[in-house]
């Protein structure tokens, strides 16, 4: 499975689900548009998450994120809050993806991107249900009941394509995780993940930078130190 390391220097992920992806099931969504009470998984109100959801994320951006010297853990930045509000939102709903058919299977033309008519939020929505459900049949425990070396273990199969999934191709699952774990972990702390700016102070990111245009020239071939400011220092 992907380290630390290769967690930060990622930027690429794989196509998003298979062609054969059926539409989600909607029988424990949260009304559209009004916050659920707050999960102890995320300490924050849930938009679109379940609370079962979030904790499947919880256990997932941990794995991916864990607390060590460098920074908190994924769910302690508020990566899980990042997702929720993401998934509530038009990126949730699919607003800038183009989802007519034709499909092609993801794994013969990654190229082309998203080869789903899921939206974000039902395709992630089913995947977490999927996952859980095989999880619970085949290792006795749904995923955010996994210790951490049975967690760690799954999702090293389930990158090297050994979990299959009824509806979901789990590879792609564990991609589009992937991707919304690093964007909330990266992002400005304005959209709910990067909880105190952490991983910014990690690897030394100032903030917004067009604040710091006028420190080029002076700052040129020397590090430059600064605390970090996202946009809603500016508000």
């Amino acid at each position: 499975m992907i380290d630390r390391r290769g967690f930060i220097a990622s930027g690429s992920i794989l196509a998003l689900v298979s062609g054969e992806a059926a539409a989600a099931p909607a029988a424990d969504a949260p009304p559209k548009g009004s916050p659920l009470a707050a999960s102890d998984a995320t300490a924050e109100p849930l938009y679109a998450l379940t609370p079962n959801e979030a904790e499947f994320l919880t256990a997932i951006v941990d794995a991916f994120i864990p607390a060590d010297d460098l920074s908190p853990s994924g769910s302690e930045c508020g990566v899980v809050t990042f997702i929720d509000r993401q998934l509530a939102g038009a990126y949730g709903a699919g607003a800038r993806l183009y989802q007519d058919g034709p499909f092609q299977p993801s794994n013969e033309r990654p190229q082309f991107g998203s080869q789903s008519p899921l939206a974000p939020l039902a395709f992630i929505r089913l995947g977490i249900a999927e996952l859980d459900t095989w999880a619970t049949a085949q290792r006795g425990a749904r995923v955010s009941q996994l210790s951490k070396p049975e967690l760690e273990a799954l999702l090293r199969d389930i990158e090297a394509g050994k979990v299959a999934l009824p509806r979901i191709d789990a590879r792609a699952f564990f991609a589009a995780l992937l991707q919304l774990s690093m964007e909330g972990f990266f992002s400005d702390p304005i959209y709910g993940g990067n909880r105190g700016k952490a991983s910014w102070r990690m690897i030394g990111y100032p903030g917004l930078p067009a604040t710091y245009a006028k420190a080029i020239k002076d700052h040129r071939g020397r590090r430059y130190e600064a605390e970090p400011r996202s946009i809603a220092d500016f508000l």
